[in-house]
């Protein structure tokens, strides 16, 4: 290979490990994976062309190396490109593409990563975690909002665990750049910035990444030391060096690790107001009880249902997120998640037995790589052992936390995963250890350097395609959804002063449904907005293009039979319910459009045989409850009407006045129970805005409006 083309790579995807975790977006039209995945891909193609350039300027032919572990990411990238002929197509796409960047840059790395350049990798690896890091700090200590994400401190992720998880696992390479500095003043400055990532990940208060961080720092990190304490600088450090390292280090994590949060939401989720408290708090919570934990379980079970359809085959690249209806609990409605938050369960059940395969390969290797790197200071010196600890110390982390998250598919951390199987696969090579299979060499010329310069080419043009198209569709989908609940949170969203937002919003939304109509995530919260506001002609073809995507989405299916119901074409409508009756016959949402199909159709006396039953099991929503309602009062079931009011008042607190304005005309009109109906309104009018009391006061039937004064002075 040529030294300065295999420096130049390296440099390269030591700047993208930098600024991928560095940099965010800081507003909300673009994803922030979005920019991440751009930076990697980007990243990969521009290291892989200018390593191809370098070898086509070589005098004479060169060798490539191809290294087994190499063919795990290729199986899966052929898998993805197979299972869009048979599963979801646009998954499966996306799929293939990850896996084809993932095995670009171990291909890259098995082919750039010596030994002298390894440390480039780790600075660039190390800073991009110390950037991340700080914004962290600073959203945690100062609310510091300039990267638009969820419950801070979320770095640049958008989500605190993404952040969380990537870092962790960044800090043996931090360790490594710490243990072999040979001047006190780069001692010092590592043992701050390591410090700095400590305690970020301590305020994320992620539970994955606690448990990994408290591994390496009890375990591996004091056992990796007294191994390498003869091999690496820090084995000979004076004195003054450790003490000062040490103190620095924790300095940092203790003075700013006892800072108690700026941030009012953080505080408010008492889980601790510093980022030790926070850090010790969450570990201790760690229990099969845990909410959280329990949701991930769930998912599990219904995953690992999956499986056991299709244990072969699987469901296809990707398409776990289109499948899982099928597979979940039957009553179950959970549709909060697009991914398993388990790499593992969710790799099996996607490739099935390719899936196996991988998971089963990469265990092996990665055994057989520690056992072999434990074994090396007696057969191969020392040389190259402190990397490989380094290598194997940042999988390790990865794995663990990849258990209940999923990590792989982070553009930052999957590229973490796949330098550090390329740097392994350079270290194998440089110390021969495996059979002449494992690691192979084949010819290269200059001829074949051009070719793969006009396919690098070819992809950095379809990278610039896929960037734009996407941040395209991302930024009219999210400027149609922002404006959507802006309209939604006007007191009166129905007025004329808005229509013209509207037709804004619905240009924007068919803009970007017409570059893609599979941003499951954001597209259906447009939807139900515009139904809000009684828009259900545009809400059901917005509906419609993300079914025609996530064709099993059973709030959405149900949604949209709503939508046909309200618009007068009941057919349509229950086709829709059938649909999801189909697949999710006890969930809530489909006994609810249920039981207002059966109304609307006339036939009241099965809506309220069903309506009772769901109410009896505990399976009613806010419509459905409604529907009860209404249906019991005309039938004069005066205690199921009740109960069904009652329901949603506890459930649904919003409309609390209307509510129970409903249910005191009930009790006085045809219940004909004064002392119930004179409770019921003194409750409307106590819930209701002063300036509204006198209107909602003229509505109470005259004869009882002296007495529901007296009772909304006794509550007063």
């Amino acid at each position: 290979m040529a030294g300065q083309g295999a420096s130049g790579a390296v440099a390269v995807l030591s700047a993208t490990l930098f600024l991928a975790p560095a940099l965010g977006v800081p507003h909300e039209e673009m994803l922030q994976d979005t920019l991440k995945s751009a930076v990697v891909s980007f990243g990969a193609i521009a290291a892989a062309a200018l390593f191809f350039w370098s070898q086509s300027h070589r005098h004479g032919p060169a060798a490539m190396r191809w290294h087994a572990v190499l063919w795990l990411p290729a199986a899966l990238l052929a898998y993805a490109l197979g299972s869009m002929a048979w599963s979801h197509a646009y998954l499966g796409g996306v799929e293939a593409v990850r896996w084809c960047v993932f095995a670009l840059i171990a291909w890259l790395g098995a082919n750039t990563l010596s030994r002298d350049r390894l440390p480039l990798l780790a600075w660039g690896i190390h800073l991009g975690a110390v950037v991340a890091s700080l914004w962290a700090a600073l959203q945690f200590l100062f609310d510091f909002s300039f990267f638009p994400q969820g419950p801070h401190p979320a770095s640049t992720f958008v989500n605190r665990n993404f952040f969380a998880e990537f870092a962790v696992a960044t800090l043996p390479f931090g360790a490594m750049l710490l243990a072999r500095s040979e001047k006190r003043v780069t001692a010092a400055l590592l043992a701050a910035s390591c410090g700095l990532v400590v305690v970020a990940i301590l305020m994320t208060g992620t539970r994955a990444a606690l448990m990994a961080l408290w591994l390496q720092l009890l375990f591996v990190f004091p056992v990796a030391a007294y191994l390498l304490r003869r091999s690496l600088p820090f084995g000979v450090w004076p004195t003054a060096t450790r003490l000062i390292a040490g103190a620095v280090f924790l300095a940092v994590v203790g003075g700013i690790g006892m800072m108690p949060t700026g941030d009012g939401k953080i505080a408010a989720e008492q889980r601790g107001s510093t980022a030790i408290e926070r850090g010790l708090k969450r570990t201790g919570s760690v229990s099969a009880r845990d909410e959280s934990l329990g949701l991930r379980m769930r998912m599990w079970g219904d995953t690992l249902n999956m499986i056991s359809h299709r244990p072969f085959s699987g469901v296809g690249a990707g398409a776990w997120e289109n499948e899982i209806p099928l597979y979940q609990a039957q009553g179950s409605q959970l549709e909060t998640d697009y991914y398993v938050h388990n790499e593992f369960l969710q790799l099996i059940a996607e490739y099935g037995l390719v899936g196996w395969a991988f998971l089963l390969a990469l265990a092996a290797y990665l055994l057989d790589a520690a056992r072999r790197t434990l074994r090396m200071p007696r057969e191969h010196g020392t040389c190259d052992v402190a990397w490989r600890v380094t290598l194997l110390s940042s999988l390790l982390a990865l794995m663990v936390v990849s258990n209940v998250g999923f990590a792989w598919r982070m553009a930052a951390t999957g590229a973490l995963f796949a330098v550090c199987l390329g740097a392994l696969a350079a270290s194998d090579a440089r110390l021969a250890s495996r059979p002449a299979f494992f690691d192979i060499h084949f010819g290269w010329t200059g001829s074949r350097s051009l070719a793969a310069m006009a396919l690098t080419g070819g992809a950095f043009a379809l990278a610039v395609f896929i960037t734009h198209q996407a941040a395209t569709a991302e930024r009219d989908l999210v400027r149609a959804a922002r404006l959507a609940l802006t309209i939604v949170g006007s007191s009166d969203p129905a007025s004329p002063r808005w229509d013209a937002a509207k037709a804004e919003m619905l240009q924007l939304t068919r803009n970007g449904v017409a570059i893609t109509r599979h941003y499951r995530k954001i597209t259906p919260i447009i939807a139900d907005e515009a139904a809000r506001w009684g828009d259900w002609a545009n809400a059901v073809w917005i509906w419609e293009s993300v079914l025609s995507s996530r064709p099993h989405v059973v709030a959405v299916l149900a949604n949209t039979a709503r939508a046909y119901m309200v618009l007068g074409q009941p057919l349509r409508a229950l086709q829709y319910m059938q649909r999801a009756k189909d697949i999710q016959p006890g969930a809530a949402a489909v006994r609810s459009i249920e039981v207002l199909l059966l109304a609307r159709s006339g036939e009241e006396a099965k809506a309220l045989a069903l309506g009772r039953q769901a109410i009896a099991e505990g399976v009613a929503d806010y419509d459905m409850l409604n529907a009860v309602f209404t249906l019991a009062r005309r039938s004069r079931d005066f205690r199921l009407a009740e109960q069904a009011m009652h329901l949603r008042l506890a459930q649904w607190p919003n409309d609390r006045t209307e509510g129970w304005f409903d249910l005191g005309s009930m009790f006085a009109q045809d219940a004909h129970e004064p002392d119930k109906a004179i409770a019921a309104f003194a409750k409307a009018l106590a819930d209701a805005e002063p300036a509204h009391r006198e209107a909602l006061m003229a509505r109470v039937p005259p004869s009882l409006r002296a007495q529901v004064a007296r009772g909304l002075l006794s509550k007063g």
